[in-house]
């Protein structure tokens, strides 16, 4: 069964029988294993599941430790939030997830970012060891001369806005992306020499080749990469091989859905939209029901309301 629409998805999916079915295939195959011990030596009860290990004897279902655990949502619901969040190339907000499954907006929110969690990359690979990579960095956040006076930032005081706030300085975005291959993603505190480099290091293999624009914090990959930039203060933008138009492609994309289907991002859940943004972006050749599995299968990430809004 390929999901290649939402009604496919919900036909499919029309009892919560066979919703936990497909799921406990998904998540164990043939031999189901504690969600707290791991032992395979388990048996059915008629709520879910009880682990045969004396040291265990505890009771879970197939959403225990997944971010389906503690909610009264059916599973049909949660796919469909699955689906419609990994399948909108620019996201989906909570406000329109809500009118699509009749659930109110907290719950969509809170819905949406559980999936967030799930799409982080549980164990990130190394980009570019076959291929070129692009790097860059991109500021979130509007233009000084469109804001409000009230707004602005304050002259006497770089702290404070005209109107006596905390002044809020643009969020600043690294981005690694391969070209025909994946991307990678970091919200850092500025586009500093430190930032830059100690990034593209951790996801980079020394001896790549690497491309960027003549901002001097890149200077240092010449040390471990083959590495070159395109001028784009004289607007040149492309030399043979040299160019960074596909991450600006790709910024065009995240900027799109964050000022467009979101709004505004905060600091403290940033990082949660970036991975939102890349795990689609790193799925983007697989089919409907391909790339449904894949995120099934990493859906073992437990977030709790407490830990998402403390």
């Amino acid at each position: 069964m390929n999901f290649k629409s939402l009604p496919q998805l919900l036909d499919y999916f029309r009892k919560e029988s066979t919703c936990k079915e497909y799921y406990e295939n998904v998540r164990w195959g043939d031999t189901p294993a504690c969600a707290h011990c791991g032992s395979e030596k388990v048996y059915r009860t008629k709520r879910g599941f009880r682990c045969g290990e004396k040291e265990c004897k505890k009771d879970f279902t197939v959403r225990t430790g997944t971010i389906f655990a503690q909610s009264n949502i059916s599973l049909r619901i949660w796919f469909a939030a699955i689906y419609l969040a990994t399948t909108h190339k620019k996201g989906i907000s909570s406000v329109q997830l809500a009118l699509d499954l009749g659930i109110t907006q907290k719950t969509a929110w809170f819905v949406l970012h559980r999936v967030r969690e799930m799409l982080k990359e549980k164990a990130p690979k190394m980009l570019g060891s076959e291929k070129i990579v692009e790097t860059d960095a991109t500021y979130l956040g509007g233009k000084e001369k469109n804001k409000h006076y009230q707004k602005r930032r304050s002259l006497e005081n770089n702290a404070l806005t005209n109107e006596g706030k905390p002044y809020e300085a643009k969020k600043v975005i690294i981005g690694i992306i391969e070209r025909n291959g994946n991307v990678a993603l970091k919200h850092v505190t500025g586009e500093t020499r430190q930032n830059m480099v100690d990034f593209v290091t951790t996801h980079v293999p020394h001896d790549s080749t690497i491309y960027s624009d003549e901002a001097p914090a890149y200077n240092q990959l010449k040390r471990f990469y083959t590495h070159d930039n395109v001028k784009h203060a004289v607007n040149i933008f492309v030399e043979g091989q040299v160019h960074t138009n596909t991450i600006e492609n790709f910024w065009s994309v995240l900027k799109r859905g964050l000022y467009g289907v979101y709004h505004q991002v905060s600091d403290k859940h940033l990082e949660r939209y970036l991975d939102e943004y890349s795990a689609r972006f790193n799925t983007r050749t697989l089919s409907g029901k391909e790339r449904f599995d894949k995120f099934l299968v990493e859906s073992e990430s437990y977030l709790s309301h407490k830990r998402l809004t403390k």
